[in-house]
Formats: C-alpha cells, sequence, structure tokens
C-alpha cells in the first residue's frame, strides 16, 4: 500500500444521511456488501486509508446506520435537515471535526469498490498538487467521481454553508482551485443509487443478493 507522507494531517467526513429515494424503500447504506452493511465497508475503507478524524453523518434511518458503524472509530454526528440536501451533510460533518487538520476527505457512503490504496492514492494527489490547488477530485473518463480532497482552510465557509464543497458545480465555480485526479478504473465513480446498481455491484464482486443466497 501507499504511505501518506506525514507532514500533512488528513481528516475525513463520510455522508450516510441519505433517503435513498430510487432504491424502492431500501437504505442502500444498510444493504449488504460482503456480508457487512454497506456504509459499514465505507467507513472502514477511510478508516485504514490513514485519516486522523473521521465523522460520519447520519440522517435518515439514522439509528440504523449508528448501529452498523457504532463499534468503530468515528464521531456520528446528525444531521437534523438530511432533508434538505447534501450539502446540509457536508456542512454539518465539516462542523463537527475537532481535531486540527490540513485537509479534509468527503466520501459519500456508498462507495462499494473503493479500497484503502484509492483513498491513499487520492491524497496523495492533494499532496502533490497542495501549492497550485486547494480541491482535488477523482475523474474518469470524463467522469466526476468522489471523494473528493479539499483544503481544510474552507472549513469555516463549508461549516457555514457558503462554500458548496460538495457540490457537482464546484470545479466551474472555483477552476482555479481545482485539480482533476485522473483515474484508470471506475471505482471512484461507482455508487449505488438502484437496485440495478445493487446487482451489478455484487455481481463485480462474485457475491448475490441476500435475497437470492
Amino acid at each position: 500500500m501507499n504511505d501518506i507522507p506525514s507532514q500533512l494531517r488528513f481528516s475525513a467526513v463520510v455522508l450516510a444521511a441519505g433517503q435513498s429515494l430510487r432504491m424502492g424503500g431500501r437504505n442502500k447504506l444498510l444493504l449488504p456488501v460482503d456480508g457487512e452493511p454497506l456504509v459499514r465497508r465505507t467507513v472502514r475503507t477511510v478508516l485504514q486509508s490513514g485519516v486522523q478524524e473521521t465523522v460520519v453523518v447520519t440522517g435518515h434511518q439514522g439509528r440504523e446506520v449508528t448501529r452498523a458503524v457504532l463499534d468503530l472509530l468515528v464521531t456520528l454526528q446528525p444531521n437534523l435537515r438530511y432533508e434538505e440536501g447534501q450539502m446540509q451533510s457536508v456542512a454539518a460533518g465539516v462542523a463537527a471535526l475537532a481535531r486540527a487538520t490540513d485537509a479534509i476527505l468527503v466520501c459519500p457512503g456508498d462507495m462499494p469498490l473503493l479500497d484503502v490504496d484509492d483513498l491513499r492514492a487520492l491524497m496523495g494527489a492533494y499532496i502533490a498538487h497542495a501549492e497550485a490547488s486547494s480541491i482535488v477530485i477523482p475523474r474518469f473518463r470524463g467522469e466526476r467521481g468522489n471523494p473528493i480532497v479539499f483544503a481544510a482552510a474552507y472549513a469555516p465557509e463549508v461549516a457555514a454553508g457558503r462554500r458548496l464543497v460538495g457540490c457537482r458545480k464546484l470545479a466551474s465555480e472555483y477552476p482555479e482551485e481545482t485539480c482533476y485526479f485522473e483515474a484508470d478504473h471506475d471505482r471512484y465513480t461507482t455508487d449505488l443509487d438502484s437496485p440495478e446498481d445493487y446487482e451489478r455491484v455484487l455481481a463485480r464482486l462474485g457475491r448475490v443478493p441476500e435475497a437470492q443466497a
């Protein structure tokens, strides 16, 4: 695995508050992937990447999501305004970070294929471009992916909702501050929004849905 240089400190926010509106009534973050809830799989990967602190933002079915990660070394931050969209969760998570840090990684909870090396490569790209760019976004074949990494100097603005770091318009609004990390795989762009997405992910992992096992 690639090691992250010690001169920069990274913290993480995992977004786990969404309503899974396209999943036909199921919470995608609680779906089993390789024997554990998807949100737990994502959080464990983030924890193993070398970040010093991780905040998990809960909202929809917050109790169930909390139970899925309760024994992990994370800070749980409820977002009572989760129905207003992802930006509220980003703001709540960044505001809950307690340790001084240099950069913040914001990761959706539904990234089933990401591994530790993917996150470390992204943080490495941030380090490599830190003098010229303060926001790093992964991209595969022109498609913007996740997580993103941004300078901690933006934290007050993000926490106050004045800078939309998780927004799709980010690169167009702050082009001079943004660097794309061009990936040679689709793990940064593979999330899970629909039952069909879930079936495709399980197929790639060599699994079948639990109900069919």
